[in-house]
């Protein structure tokens, strides 16, 4: 294997940037936390290089990641933020993140919208409009059918630009059923531009630790056979990871899905495709 990129890790801190999404009801997630929290099971797991992944939709939490990247070698991209609903606001904050080496991506918190239909709004498609001219590509954090038949009509509206499905678009793990996620996202993946993270696979019932290796491989299986190797990359998804049994748990039972792939599959899916999609350089370790 040529290393192990994690492709979706997050940092934050709750004094230089404002998350509306954490409050005293999410818990351990609740406080700031940084790159020295994780290292160490980055250390264990032998991850090589991490890509770091927005987590609020404003600037400062996008250049509290840079200062980050600036101190940790093993930070070798990073998913900022522009605000797709503001066209002209978001073009020229594009043009700035693009003359920094290490942006690699545009990701909303489309998740977190009242309106589930938020991608589709004409506004938000201009914005995806100036990610597709520029040949920055856009992650898709979306938990819901409708996020998925939105990337429908993206794909059809921007074919040249390249898409990630952010923790496969929440797949009702601990469910009885896989529908409608199952037949959306194997439409979904026609599209050859749009790529799918293995993270976040959590339980979608209950608590989101209750899960394991054969509760989830149901779900990869069907990733795998819709997007093949080429087209699906690896994301611890630190510190959320917390809430689900922690860092080395999660890549532990990834690890065990993996198993059964061949050597080429296998580091397609915890480097190649990352590396690729992200245009991510060949590090092995410490830049």
């Amino acid at each position: 294997m040529t290393g192990i990129i994690d492709a979706h890790q997050h940092v934050w801190d709750l004094e230089r940037a404002r998350y509306d999404w954490l409050g005293p009801e999410a818990g351990v997630l609740n406080r700031s936390i940084g790159m020295d929290e994780v290292l160490p099971s980055l250390a264990a797991t032998g991850v090589t290089g991490t890509v770091l992944v927005q987590s609020a939709d404003n600037d400062d939490d996008t250049e509290f990641m840079f200062a980050v990247a600036a101190a940790e070698p093993l930070v070798v991209g990073i998913v900022g933020y522009v605000p797709l609903h503001e066209p002209d606001r978001a073009a020229d904050r594009l043009s700035v993140l693009r003359q920094r080496p290490l942006f690699c991506g545009v990701r909303n918190l489309v998740h977190t919208r009242p309106d589930p239909h938020w991608l589709r709004r004409a506004n938000v498609d201009a914005g995806l409009g100036l990610l597709e001219a520029a040949g920055v590509p856009f992650d898709v954090v979306g938990v819901l059918p409708e996020h998925l038949e939105a990337v429908l009509e993206i794909s059809e509206r921007h074919p040249q630009l390249d898409l990630v499905l952010d923790h496969l678009n929440h797949p009702p793990i601990g469910g009885d059923d896989l529908e409608p996620w199952a037949s959306l996202l194997t439409r979904v993946a026609a599209n050859p531009r749009v790529h799918g993270k293995i993270s976040g696979l959590y339980s979608a019932v209950g608590d989101p630790a209750d899960w394991n290796v054969d509760s989830v491989r149901p779900v990869f299986d069907h990733a795998l056979a819709a997007f093949g190797p080429e087209r699906l990359m690896y994301g611890g998804d630190w510190p959320v990871s917390l809430i689900a049994g922690g860092y080395e748990r999660v890549f532990a039972g990834i690890q065990a899905l993996l198993e059964g792939l061949g050597p080429r599959e296998r580091d397609l899916i915890v480097a190649g495709t990352a590396r690729r999609f992200y245009s991510l350089p060949e590090t092995k370790g410490p830049r």
